[in-house]
């Protein structure tokens, strides 16, 4: 099964330090202030609100390598991606035109009962947490199966409002695709192959008991996110990840080489099975986390980069199964997760 992160599929990596403060203003079009517009980093804790005036400040960590995300109600998101440190922002955000899908009024076999169930286990997950997690504004979303693809689709013109209690967060999410393959003509998560989710997510903590704090970390362990973050700090060993060759387990220096790329980490790959050439798959490994946690990673790039929040740059390339493909939103975390 494909699994894809919730994180756009664009990926900053910021060559200079930036000051810990980002200042500007959000208008419309006439230049009327947005009072109450969201200021985000996608991905993480870090946000603000405008004031009655449109102005904001964010304060913020340096060298945070995330995309900077502007968003208010009826008006188009913007995504901020290139910016002069010492120059104040003046957003400009377009009114929204939001045409209903005519996907909405398709029918098939399916109900929206079971598309509506469907959806959660794919987004949310069938985890603990997933199953705990809730959709605020379900009856914002709509769906599209077609039959002669096997293929489910979802859409949202609004933000979808997740509670995830077990974790303590809410969670804004901007859905811009959600896709699901079946072996066959079928609603059942038992039928999927291949599961795609992409979207900018805004984190916000309500809660943090010693139970969900301890909940976090667990979510943590054994995630992609720490994966990732262990791949190229070079942390293998048997209290964390490791690297397996089929049955037999091998040295990750052999297949990975670590560089320096501004404020970035180059993954390459550099040691490809031959057994895979013709084929899509540049090399294809298992995993094993404590001991415990089984899953599988393919590779269908030969580079990436990894920022130093565990954000990868070739979501669509690098393919879980297994133990992380279970971990869907619910049990994700923000980026800036255990980063000071």
């Amino acid at each position: 099964m494909k699994s894809v992160p919730l994180l756009l599929l664009l990926f900053l990596s910021f060559t200079t330090s930036f000051s810990q403060v980002i200042k500007g203003k959000i208008v419309d079009n006439k230049n009327q202030p947005l009072p109450g517009a969201n200021i985000y980093f996608d991905g993480t804790t870090v946000a603000t609100i405008a004031d009655s005036e449109g102005n904001f400040t964010l304060q913020y960590g340096s060298k945070l390598n995330s995309i900077l995300a502007v968003s208010f109600i009826g008006y188009q998101t913007q995504y901020i991606q290139n910016y002069q440190e010492d120059k104040e922002l003046v957003i400009i955000l377009k009114e929204a035109v939001n045409v209903l899908n005519e996907v909405v009024l398709k029918k098939n076999r399916f109900s929206r009962k079971q598309k509506l169930q469907l959806f959660r286990e794919q987004f949310l997950g069938q985890t603990n947490v997933g199953k705990k997690a809730k959709i605020e504004n379900e009856d914002d979303l709509y769906f599209d199966y077609d039959e002669t693809t096997n293929t489910f689709k979802a859409y949202c013109d609004k933000p979808l409002i997740i509670n995830n209690t077990l974790l303590g967060y809410k969670i804004n999410y901007e859905l811009v695709d959600f896709e699901v393959k079946f072996v066959t003509t079928s609603i059942k998560s038992v039928d999927v192959y291949r599961s795609l989710y992409l979207g900018l997510s805004r984190y916000e903590e309500i809660e943090a008991t010693p139970k969900i704090i301890k909940q976090r970390q667990e979510c943590y362990e054994g995630s992609q996110l720490h994966f990732f973050r262990n791949l190229v700090n070079n942390i293998w060993n048997k209290d964390n990840f490791l690297l397996f060759v089929g049955k037999f387990q091998d040295n990750p220096n052999d297949y990975f080489a670590i560089s320096n790329e501004g404020d970035s980490k180059k993954v390459t790959i550099t040691k490809q099975d031959k057994t895979l050439v013709g084929k899509k798959f540049i090399a294809e490994f298992n995993l094993l986390f404590k001991k415990k946690k089984q899953s599988r990673i393919i590779f269908e790039t030969e580079t990436f980069f990894v920022d130093q929040f565990g954000n990868n740059s070739n979501v669509q390339d690098i393919i879980f199964s297994g133990y992380i493909a279970q971990l869907k939103v619910a049990d994700m975390l923000p980026m800036n997760y255990g980063v000071k």
